[in-house]
C-alpha cells in the first residue's frame, strides 16, 4: 500500500507540484492544507504517514504547526519546505521534530529522497 501525504503549502502552485512528484514516486496525498491550523485539523483526521510542510504561511506557521502536530503523535514525520536564505528557520524547524527539509524550487529527486529517508 502507497504511503499517505498530507501537503501544507499557502501556495496551491506548490502543491500541486509536490502533488505530482510524489504522486509519480507512488505516494498517495490525501489531503492539503494552506495553512497551519489547517494542517494540524486535517493531520489529526487523516494521520498521514508523512507530511511536507511550508515555513512562511499566514494563520499559523510551519514551526508551530509542526510543534502542535508532535504533540498530537511525537512520531509524526514531517518534512520542512523552505525558500532559499530561510537557513535559521529550517535550523528551528529541525529541531521543533521536522526530519529533513526540502528547499524550493522543488527537484525531484532531492523531495523523493526525503520523503523515503524520513520514512525510514
Amino acid at each position: 500500500m502507497a504511503h499517505s501525504v498530507l501537503l501544507v503549502d499557502d501556495a496551491a502552485f506548490m502543491r500541486m507540484i509536490l502533488r505530482e512528484i510524489l504522486t509519480k514516486g507512488g505516494y498517495n496525498v490525501v489531503g492539503e492544507a494552506e495553512n497551519g491550523i489547517i494542517a494540524v485539523t486535517k493531520y489529526k483526521e487523516l494521520r498521514p504517514d508523512i507530511v511536507t510542510m511550508d515555513i512562511t504561511m499566514p494563520e499559523m506557521d510551519g514551526i508551530t504547526a509542526v510543534k502542535e502536530i508532535k504533540k498530537i503523535n511525537p512520531n509524526a514525520k514531517i518534512i520542512m519546505c523552505s525558500a532559499m536564505g530561510q537557513q535559521a528557520m529550517v535550523i528551528e524547524a529541525i529541531q521543533s521534530g521536522a526530519r529533513d527539509f526540502i528547499v524550493k524550487p522543488f527537484q525531484p529527486v532531492r523531495v523523493m529522497e526525503a520523503v523515503q529517508k524520513a520514512l525510514i
